[in-house]
């Protein structure tokens, strides 16, 4: 297949609109064997999608090895990779206790650091490098300085600040010099990523269900700064971790936790207005993001290279335009957002 491509900023890159997160085939949430993630990882390539995003903060460096060794034998040129940096993973030594938030499931014998200085964006790449084991990676994102993950506002102001004064430099030596392609921020929240559009010269931001068919808070402010400096958009979690996919249940997640009531039922009201046009809520939701001029790519993960197909499919459901008019109607999607009609 051929997916549409779009423009990353204002670099010669382009990705396919539907890309690969790599955040399930690290561990974390589920389990999966390096068979099935590379199996995957290569069913997306097959299936035309050419953008592939990972981190090394996803199973400890686990995703990366994966998405590795899936990736390094094609061509290089025939796709788009990113990855994160912010957090350097290091072998424990014997008794070391992990840090008091380790997860289960990651690599074993290997914990993160926080790192965002200069010398700490320089020594991740270099580790990602070898990981990956890949020689070039395209897109290079500060990850996760937000309240979202931080939960202190004095500590994400430090970080922020660590960032723009120390970690950007590096980034933006990487980009001047054709090492790194684009550069950018791959954060959960739509107010903190527009401080960093506003506060440097990013190409792109990463953000995670932010701007999906259940929430539209990036569309008031954020969205239209991208716009006007031309930073693309990459959607992570297009289906808000599992209450987007369709059948919602009482049990669903939205951000990787219980759905609240409220978010639950709004889910199925906007699958009722689904079902009355024919049309599966996952596709909606696939489709939806892409509207906005500012976005480049949805990246959803999957855990099986079935989750893969679906998701391709789904992007190239017809849906017809009413579906759309009628959820502004019903006041479930913001009348504002972009749509075809």
């Amino acid at each position: 297949m051929t997916l549409p491509r779009r423009r990353v900023g204002k670099t010669p890159l382009e990705v396919t609109t539907l890309g690969l997160g790599g955040a399930p085939m690290g561990g974390f949430r589920a389990t999966i064997s390096d068979a099935e993630a590379i199996e995957l990882t290569n069913v997306a390539y097959d299936l035309g999608v050419r953008y592939f995003d990972t981190s090394p903060f996803y199973g400890y460096g686990r995703s990366e090895l994966r998405m590795g060794a899936a990736l390094r034998e094609k061509p290089r040129d025939d796709y788009v990779l990113s990855t994160k940096i912010g957090r350097i993973m290091h072998a424990m030594k014997p008794g070391e206790k992990p840090p008091a938030d380790f997860r289960a499931n990651g690599l074993p014998g290997f914990a993160p650091v926080f790192d965002y200085t200069y010398d700490g964006v320089m020594r991740s790449l270099e580790h990602s490098y070898f990981r990956l084991g890949i020689s070039r990676i395209d897109i290079a994102l500060v990850h996760d300085v937000d309240f979202w993950t931080i939960k202190d506002r004095a500590i994400l102001d430090q970080r922020f600040k660590t960032v723009m004064d120390s970690g950007f430099k590096a980034l933006d030596e990487l980009r001047r010099a054709g090492v790194i392609g684009a550069i950018g921020v791959g954060i959960n929240e739509s107010d903190t990523s527009l401080r960093f559009i506003q506060a440097g010269d990013f190409d792109c931001m990463l953000l995670a269900g932010r701007y999906t068919l259940l929430e539209q808070g990036g569309l008031e402010a954020f969205l239209p700064e991208c716009v006007k400096r031309g930073v693309s958009v990459i959607l992570g979690g297009p289906y808000n971790s599992g209450i987007l996919t369709g059948g919602v249940k009482d049990d669903t997640t939205h951000d990787y936790a219980q759905a609240p009531p409220h978010l639950i039922e709004k889910a199925r009201r906007i699958e009722a207005v689904c079902k009355r046009h024919g049309v599966e809520l996952g596709a909606a939701a696939m489709q939806f993001p892409l509207f906005h001029p500012a976005l480049c790519a949805v990246i959803p993960g999957a855990l099986a290279a079935s989750e893969v197909k679906q998701n391709v499919e789904r992007l190239s459901v017809k849906i017809p335009t009413e579906l759309w008019s009628e959820l502004k109607r019903e006041k479930l999607l913001d009348p504002n957002a972009p749509t075809p009609n």
